[in-house]
C-alpha cells in the first residue's frame, strides 16, 4: 500500500503535465507522436501543405495539359512537330509532376483520415495511386507522338496518310486513360468526403459539395469514355470543391477537435494505465 501511495501523486502530476502541454516528455522518455502533432502549428502546417499540393497539382497538370493541347490541337500537327518539340516535352513533364503531387498529398492526408475510419484512408489513398499510373500512361501516349514526327520527316512523308492517323491515336489514348483516371479519382474523392463529413475535419458543407463533384465528375468522364462530351461542363462542380477546401485549409485548417481527436483519447487513457 505505501509503494503504490508513493507512486500515485508523481504518476498523477506526470499526466497532467503531459495533458496540459501537447507534445511535452513524460519522464520515462515515451513521447506520443499523436501528441506531438496536435499543436496548433502542427495543424495549420498540415492543413496548408495538403492544401497547396491540391491546388499545385492542378496547376501542373492544368499548365501541362494546355501545353500539349496547343500543339495537338491542329489539323495536321505532326507536320510541325519539329518547331513545336519543346512545348510538347515541357507540358508533358508538368503533367508527369502531377504525380508526385498527387501521391504526397494521398501520403500525407492518410494519417490524419485513419484516425477517423483505415479502410476509407487506405482506399484513397488507394484510387489516388491508381489515378496518377492511368494518367502517366496517358502521358506516355503523347510523347511518343514526338519521335513519331521525327520518323515520318526522316522517311520524307511528314504528311503521310499513316502518320497523322497514329498521331492523333496517341491524343485519343491521351483522353481515354484522363477520362479513366479521372473517374477512378471520382470513386476515392467519395471516400474522402465520407470521411470528412463523418470527422467534421472541415466544415460540413464543404464535404457535401465535394461528394456532389465527385459524383458529377465520375459522370463525365464515363460518358467521355462511351463518346459523349459532357465531361468539362460536368467537371466544374468538382473543381469547385478542389479549389474551395484548399482556401479554407489555409485560412482556417481542419477542425482542431477533429483533428485532434486521437491524440485527445490517448491522452485520457495513459494517465488512467499508469494510476492503476
Amino acid at each position: 500500500m505505501t509503494s503504490e501511495g508513493g507512486n500515485l501523486l508523481p504518476t498523477a502530476v506526470r499526466a497532467i503535465s503531459d495533458d496540459a502541454v501537447p507534445g511535452v516528455s513524460s519522464t520515462n522518455g515515451h513521447v506520443d507522436h499523436a501528441i506531438q502533432t496536435n499543436s496548433p502549428g502542427s495543424r495549420m502546417t498540415y492543413s496548408r501543405v495538403i492544401g497547396a499540393l491540391f491546388l499545385v497539382g492542378f496547376l501542373f497538370y492544368g499548365v501541362g495539359a494546355a501545353l500539349v493541347t496547343s500543339v495537338t490541337g491542329g489539323p495536321d500537327f505532326l507536320a510541325t512537330i519539329s518547331a513545336h518539340q519543346t512545348t510538347l516535352v515541357i507540358g508533358a513533364f508538368l503533367m508527369l509532376l502531377n504525380t508526385v503531387v498527387d501521391v504526397g498529398k494521398g501520403v500525407l492526408f492518410f494519417p490524419i483520415l485513419e484516425n477517423h475510419g483505415k479502410r476509407s484512408a487506405l482506399a484513397y489513398l488507394a484510387f489516388i495511386v491508381v489515378q496518377v499510373v492511368l494518367l502517366d500512361i496517358g502521358v506516355v501516349g503523347l510523347l511518343m507522338i514526338a519521335p513519331l514526327g521525327h520518323l515520318a520527316v526522316d522517311a520524307g512523308q511528314g504528311t503521310a496518310p499513316w502518320a497523322q492517323p497514329l498521331g492523333s491515336l496517341l491524343v485519343q489514348w491521351n483522353n481515354m486513360a484522363y477520362a479513366i483516371g479521372e473517374a477512378t479519382l471520382g470513386v476515392g474523392g467519395l471516400f474522402l468526403c465520407a470521411l470528412l463529413y463523418r470527422s467534421r475535419l472541415v466544415p460540413r458543407f464543404l464535404a457535401v459539395g465535394g461528394f456532389i463533384g465527385y459524383v458529377t465528375l465520375m459522370v463525365g468522364m464515363v460518358a467521355e469514355i462511351f463518346g459523349i462530351h459532357i465531361g468539362l461542363m460536368l467537371s466544374v462542380p468538382g473543381i469547385f470543391f478542389e479549389v474551395g477546401l484548399p482556401l479554407w485549409l489555409f485560412i482556417k485548417g481542419f477542425e482542431p477537435e477533429a483533428y485532434g481527436g486521437r491524440a485527445e483519447a490517448v491522452t485520457t487513457v495513459r494517465p488512467a494505465l499508469a494510476i492503476s
